[in-house]
């Protein structure tokens, strides 16, 4: 599939807390790194596409499938952190751009991952881009398990919440629900040019990270651009508990 040059970077971390070695559990015959990783090698190229593991068992299994799988450091706190060690170790140009493709994502579509790559290589005023998707349903909207973006009339971020925003002065209600053209879901996917991508690790954590749990309040507290395209494709369910797990595999067994 055609679209600007750039890398993928998979971080595959093993302790993850509601799901224990989820990014090793089985999908339909595979773990699920693999299927990640295998959705990133048809955009990309395997040439393109590095695993960054945290743990020797993940780098022994994505070894075992062929991937291009390199440690990193067990102590970040961050996926992007790994995809920053994986760039900076392998030298990689500032004006290069490096998608994240988290490995718990194993249903992500090429075409968003080109999207996002595509957004940050045609906005040359961008440090970061990333993706949303129209909201419709009030549950979804006032979900704080869904984070939420608003757009400049240029397609930045204004803003990153887990609240509902931006809030309509008489507020919502089963009728008159969402603020029509105006209420968005962030696509946790992210393209970074490796010069922005290395100054957002070396910054510390910001106010507004810490209240609202969102990393990239980090990168708009301290002036970094982040381009926001809106997807006509609704974000794919990715693998957070054991119910997701269940549904992700019956969705990849009926592919085959």
């Amino acid at each position: 599939m055609s679209g600007p040059a750039f890398r993928i970077v998979v971080p595959a971390r093993l302790g993850s807390t509601r799901l224990p070695r989820k990014v090793l559990r089985d999908l339909a015959g595979k773990p699920m790194v693999q299927w990640t990783w295998q959705a990133a090698c048809a955009v990309a190229g395997p040439a393109a596409v590095t695993i960054a593991a945290d743990d020797a068992d993940v780098q022994a299994v994505c070894a075992g499938f062929g991937a291009d799988v390199r440690m990193t450091d067990p102590a970040h706190q961050s996926g992007t952190d790994r995809v920053n060690e994986i760039a900076t170790r392998a030298g990689w140009a500032d004006e290069e751009i490096v998608v994240n493709l988290q490995g718990d994502e194993p249903l992500m579509p090429a075409a968003m991952v080109i999207e996002a790559a595509r957004l940050l290589a045609d906005d040359p005023a961008a440090d970061i881009a990333t993706l949303c998707h129209p909201l419709h349903a009030l549950e979804d909207w006032l979900n704080p398990n869904v984070v939420k973006v608003v757009r400049a009339a240029n397609g930045h971020a204004l803003y990153f919440s887990r609240a509902p925003i931006p809030w309509k002065r008489e507020g919502a209600s089963l009728t008159s629900p969402l603020p029509a053209g105006l209420a968005f879901r962030h696509i946790g996917l992210y393209a970074y040019r490796v010069g922005a991508l290395r100054r957002f690790s070396q910054l510390p954590a910001s106010s507004l990270e810490n209240c609202e749990a969102l990393e990239q309040l980090r990168a708009l507290e301290a002036g970094l651009r982040i381009a926001v395209g809106v997807s006509d494709v609704p974000p794919p369910r990715g693998v957070d508990t054991e119910a997701d797990l269940q549904a992700v595999a019956a969705l990849l067994e009926a592919r085959a």
